[in-house]
């Protein structure tokens, strides 16, 4: 018998040093293999050059044909590294208003030369048109031509209440003869200053991006791969490369985010902390309730309308380099061996590090002098993390940090007898500043995001997990787990993420109508990005500080994304997993059988002096055993849509009567969706907005969440 065509998911991520590939046989979830070359900071087209290295070095290596690729995506560093660089486009600012309010239009519209990084800037230069009046073709012609006069190579329009009637923005996008982008298509939310200024950032590397994405699909059409070429963006989804080239700034901090979406595939977390370790620096997410947090993105100081995961890195990682006084170590990092060009010490043999001797260095230009190495055989070699974690016993067999132990007990010896110390102390030294430096970022999230610390595993994720996360969770007494294919989870992440898109508005009293119309509208974009309709799950959100609605959709490219080794969980498997995440060996039920979910609660007890309070968390995963949704006290029922929504109105009437004010969150099930009215405040536009949506309800058993307080 002929054997079955593999269905194969190319991920490529582009990180500061290697671009890493990995190829998925999404019929078996299962890796088929994984390539390394090194990232092209300086080709002639950027990282695109290496994109397309990784691709082809693959497809060789593990005999994969064209017609077997049913997907590629891939992370960028473009975003990050052009602003970082300054290396952007000259801007050109239309700003327009009504005459009355000019002087005010011009003031939060006219962003001047932005810093990105010391002495790099957007530069930008500007004119205004009135809207008081019709514009006219002439008028918008003549201000672009006088911009373009000034150097601009790109257009960026923004109108006071453009998000509310972008006609006058489209029109003078419709006549630029240059690549323009315009306040509205970036975000939907009122704020004329932040969203010139995203705009104007998102402007400065749109033809960068554009060339960058039209180099990587023609390499990829003239391999004869007709798969689609999607790119990660900043918050964990992926999206199309037309999409990339008039929003490239949705990419930023894709790098850390391909990595999260590799680790919540293989790893069930409610509650968590993931901590990326590579060779220069160390990433931190918090995931909480089974999704990462994300945040609006800062850029040098500039806050922006783009969100993303909330990132914090830590300067230090698996090859941080030691700096010492002469008499003690001082600090490891920020320098790593990777950026000094040294090779580690534990990865060399024990007869190359003979007779080595402790010598101090710059490893840059205008570095200082007090970083360590070892000089031995007229050659140098770096003491590092993964040095000291090796010469402990720390790293297991087997695992990508695992180097000759050996090795590293000579090269942390030979530092000890400079610092009059023993081995162990000297390797211990070293890790503990590290620790250090990763927990000042961890413990501050912890706490900003309300984990409970009882509740709370560490992630370890990239090359050097194993060196620094089991350590740093060990001080804090708390559990981890290290991601399978720790270092290429974020190639992974790349190859497997979901579609992720999301929509906000300016909303005094959001209207069940709002949340409908949002919906509607992120569900089409969605679905036009590829997301399959019966994957897709919709969450709104409402922040009544900002007035603010926020509506997310979210879907799988392929239905069958699933864990390694298994596509779909079984009913037993997902009861063994609802138990680890409650932490709970007995007691947990499942609710009842429903299409693509697994529901389960479980009571809990909880002692507060003398009083005893009863809980019941619930859980719902989908058929792959990801966390869907996680509460942790709630009311929960199913029926007929109509029986479900007259329940609903009967807790929310109860609610409102008891004078408790804003109204329960609730969440509605279908067997296809997942839909959360937690941004409506009301209780009667709660309840009139569960009763529309069932009645567009095609099962005839659904579901109600009910959270209590």
């Amino acid at each position: 018998m002929q054997a079955a065509a593999r269905r194969i998911r190319v991920g490529i991520d582009v990180g500061g040093t290697f671009t890493k590939a990995v190829a998925i046989d999404m019929a078996k979830g299962s890796i088929i293999g994984k390539v390394t070359v090194p990232t092209t900071h300086s080709s002639s087209e950027g990282v695109s050059t290496g994109i397309v290295q990784a691709l082809k070095t693959l497809m060789q290596r593990h005999a994969i044909t064209n017609s077997e690729i049913e997907l590629i995506s891939h992370s960028t560093t473009q975003a990050v590294n052009a602003l970082l660089e300054g290396d952007t486009a000259k801007v050109g600012i239309v700003g327009m208003g009504v005459g009355l309010e000019k002087s005010n239009v011009i003031k939060r519209t006219n962003v001047r030369n932005v810093e990105l990084a010391p002495n790099k800037y957007l530069h930008t230069c500007y004119r205004f048109l009135d809207t008081s009046k019709y514009l006219e073709d002439g008028q918008v012609r003549q201000a672009i031509a006088e911009l373009k006069g000034e150097g601009a190579q790109v257009i960026v329009v923004s109108e006071a209440y453009g998000v509310d009637d972008p006609s006058n923005e489209l029109f003078v996008m419709q006549n630029s003869d240059v690549p323009a982008t315009a306040g509205h298509e970036l975000t939907g939310i009122y704020g004329l200053e932040i969203r010139t200024l995203t705009a104007a950032i998102n402007a400065g590397i749109l033809p960068k991006a554009t060339g960058t994405a039209k180099f990587v699909e023609s390499a990829v059409r003239n391999e004869g791969i007709t798969a689609p070429v999607l790119i990660m963006k900043g918050d964990g989804g992926v999206t199309s490369m037309r999409t990339f080239q008039s929003k490239p700034i949705i990419t930023v901090l894709s790098g850390p985010a391909a990595s999260v979406a590799g680790a919540l595939l293989h790893l069930r977390v409610i509650d968590g902390v993931f901590v990326e370790v590579g060779g220069t620096s160390t990433n931190v997410c918090v995931i909480k309730d089974g999704r990462p947090e994300i945040r609006y993105v800062t850029i040098t100081q500039h806050p922006t309308c783009i969100r993303s995961l909330d990132v914090r890195v830590a300067g230090v990682a698996g090859g941080s380099l030691v700096r010492w006084s002469g008499r003690k170590i001082t600090d490891v990092g920020p320098r790593s061996a990777h950026i000094a060009g040294l090779p580690y010490s534990c990865f060399a043999q024990p007869d190359e590090l003979e007779g080595g001797q402790i010598i101090t260095f710059s490893p840059k230009e205008g570095d200082p002098i007090d970083y360590v190495a070892i000089e031995a055989g007229g050659r140098r070699f770096a003491i590092t993390n993964t040095c000291a974690a090796n010469a402990l016993g720390l790293v297991p067999e087997g695992d990508y940090a695992r180097a000759n132990t050996e090795s590293a007990r000579i090269a942390l010896s030979i530092l000890a007898s400079r610092l009059g110390t023993t081995m162990e102390q000297a390797a211990g030294m070293i890790l503990d500043i590290s620790a250090k430096k990763v927990l000042e970022i961890v413990e501050p999230m912890v706490k900003e995001y309300k984990l409970k610390r009882e509740r709370v595993v560490f992630v370890g994720g990239g090359g050097g997990a194993s060196v620094l996360v089991p350590y740093v969770a060990r001080k804090m007494q708390l559990s981890h787990k290290i991601a399978e294919h720790a270092e290429v989870i974020s190639s992974i992440g790349v190859a497997a993420a979901m579609i992720h898109e999301e929509v906000e508005k300016t909303v005094n009293d959001p209207r069940p109508e709002d949340i409908t119309e949002l919906a509607d509208q992120v569900k089409k974009t969605a679905l036009e990005r590829g997301a399959l309709p019966e994957s897709i799950t919709i969450q709104s959100e409402f922040i009544s500080e900002r007035s603010l609605l926020r509506v997310t959709a979210m879907g799988n490219v392929s239905l069958d994304i699933g864990t390694a080794n298994a596509p779909e969980i079984g009913d037993s498997e997902a009861h063994v997993l609802a138990c680890e995440l409650f932490g709970v060996s007995e007691g947990v039920q499942r609710i009842f059988d429903m299409q693509n979910y697994h529901i389960f609660a479980c009571e809990m007890s909880k002692k507060k002096l003398f009083l005893k309070s009863k809980k019941q968390p619930v859980l719902v995963l989908d058929k792959y055993g990801r966390v869907r949704l996680s509460v942790d006290n709630a009311a929960i029922f199913n029926g007929a849509p109509d029986d479900v929504a007259d329940r609903v109105d009967e807790i929310l009437h109860e609610h409102r009567d008891s004078g408790r004010g804003l109204a329960p969150q609730v969440h509605i099930l279908d067997g296809v969706k997942l839909m959360d009215f937690s941004s409506l405040t009301a209780p009667e536009h709660v309840a009139k907005a569960v009763r529309d949506e069932l009645k567009k309800a095609a099962a005839k058993d659904v579901a109600a969440i009910v959270r209590l307080q």
